[in-house]
């Protein structure tokens, strides 16, 4: 009896629709019936919820593991990725070095560093084997590194432009004044035998003159931070902040030959004789002066 009412009332109210009284029927009880309904769903919530966190800490160990391992994987990925870019850039930066003066070179590794800020050599994976021989410039993609001092069959030592004993044939690339670049026992840089009256700024940048046929015109050694001028000197006191630093860099290139347009031309070498002079002729000067 009870469905056959059912399906009476179910087939009236699809004929009617929203129409009719059936509807309205279902409507009051929809608004009688909402805050019960409200108030259910307001309180099964926190305990779906929980059902959610339960499920969540009692997941499979082994999926949890897994994800983990997935995650470091990634991670190491991203560092590999990271590093390959960095070797890309560097690497980059000495052939656009290569290319844009036309050196002569071989590629090599810096495997060991200076230890310190007072260690003055590095040494590099290629030696004899490789046609290194002692004598040979070295440089990084932004500036002049040394100078090869020692070589064995498949390692060579470069003493650092830092170093004391190391001097660099230079010149201030604006005015063209031409002096050497010196290391210091503190680790500074001196540009040494700018005269006094030469025009040197602090920001200019200092460059290999190629005098003496050893390092290639032009290169990149550092930029000036400071210029002093004694009463009575001779020459000025310029410090020079390097552009290459060793302990920043990894791979160098070893120039194994000059060019003739590499080299300093006869008007640098008059340039430079008569940079000399005319220091010598101020210091007769200052003597007679004295005397």
């Amino acid at each position: 009896m009870c469905a056959l009412l059912s399906v009476a009332l179910f087939t009236v109210s699809c004929r009617l629709g929203d129409e009719g009284p059936l509807a309205l029927v279902r409507g009051g009880f929809q608004a009688a019936t909402y805050p019960v309904r409200y108030l259910g769903a307001t309180i099964a919530a926190p305990f779906q919820g929980l059902g959610n966190v339960v499920t969540n800490l009692t997941a499979d160990q082994a999926t949890l593991s897994e994800l983990r391992q997935e995650n470091d994987e990634l991670r190491a990925r991203n560092v590999a990725l990271e590093e390959d870019a960095r070797t890309a850039e560097r690497l980059q930066g000495l052939l656009d070095l290569r290319d844009a003066n036309n050196l002569q070179s071989t590629a090599a590794r810096i495997i060991s560093g200076p230890s310190d800020s007072w260690s003055t050599t590095v040494t590099i994976d290629k030696g004899t084997s490789s046609g290194l021989t002692v004598g040979m410039p070295v440089t990084a993609s932004s500036g002049v590194i040394g100078q090869i001092v020692a070589c064995g069959p498949v390692t060579s030592t470069v003493r650092l432009i830092t170093d004391e004993n190391s001097s660099v044939s230079a010149m201030v690339q604006s005015s063209r004044a031409q002096g050497m670049l010196e290391g210091t026992v503190t680790g500074q840089v001196q540009l040494s035998l700018i005269r006094s009256g030469q025009q040197v700024a602090i920001g200019d940048v200092v460059v290999t003159s190629g005098l003496g046929g050893v390092f290639p015109k032009g290169l990149p050694l550092g930029e000036v931070t400071s210029v002093e001028e004694t009463p009575g000197a001779l020459y000025l006191d310029v410090t020079v902040e390097p552009f290459a630093r060793a302990e920043s860099s990894e791979e160098v290139l070893v120039i194994t030959s000059l060019t003739e347009e590499q080299q300093a031309t006869a008007e640098d070498i008059a340039a430079a004789d008569a940079q000399e002079t005319g220091a010598a002729s101020s210091g007769d000067q200052q003597q007679d002066t004295t005397e």
